[in-house]
Parts: C-alpha cells; sequence; structure tokens
C-alpha cells in the first residue's frame, strides 16, 4: 500500500502543538491524523519548532508500519524517548580540531 502524507498544519493549545497530516491513500481515500509534542519539549530545547514536523511525520511512518491496516487510533503522541532518538540522529557531527589532525601526522 502506497501511502501520502501532506501536513495541514499545526494548532497550538495550552499544553500541546497538535499537528494535522492527511493522509491518501491508492483508492484516493483520504484520512486525518493528529500528532502531538508538549510544549514543555519545545521550551527545554528537546524540539526545535522547525523539526517538530518532520518528527511527527517520522511518528506516523511508525505507526503505518506496525499495522497491516491503518492504525486504530488517529491521535499520536511524540514521546520523550523518540525526541532524544531524533536529536541522537540528527546532532551536528563534531569537527576535527587542528590539533588532533596535527598529532595525526607526527605519528
Amino acid at each position: 500500500m502506497r501511502l501520502s502524507y501532506s501536513t495541514l498544519g499545526l494548532k497550538p493549545k495550552e499544553r500541546i502543538r497538535e499537528y494535522t497530516f492527511t493522509l491518501r491513500g491508492t483508492g484516493g481515500a483520504s484520512s486525518e491524523y493528529f500528532v502531538t509534542i508538549a510544549n514543555d519539549a519545545f521550551v527545554a530545547h528537546r524540539v526545535r519548532y522547525q523539526d517538530a514536523p518532520d518528527i511527527c511525520s517520522l511518528r506516523l511512518h511508525r505507526e503505518f508500519a506496525t499495522q497491516t491496516d491503518h492504525p486504530p487510533s488517529s491521535h499520536f503522541s511524540v514521546t520523550d524517548a523518540e525526541l532524544a532518538d531524533y536529536q541522537g540522529a540528527h546532532a551536528p557531527k563534531p569537527k576535527p580540531s587542528a590539533y588532533t589532525h596535527k598529532e595525526d601526522q607526527e605519528s
């Protein structure tokens, strides 16, 4: 089954930011899905605002990967563990220092 997602938007709420996605199946049918991230994750710098749609999309992909049909729910929350995984996978690579490079040449 080929699925395509599109982000419809976001609704900031008191304690969460809710991202709305439309899923279009191969037959043309569409469904809406809602993925939330707690506001305190943004305040605590565990997630950047510009990364949130991508994180939510990845969450939906994981849900559909584990289901043979549509998931039983249309509402999902991103966990702290998922945020940590995303941060770890997207952390900038440390640049080699000139000192390290100099030691390598002297060996």
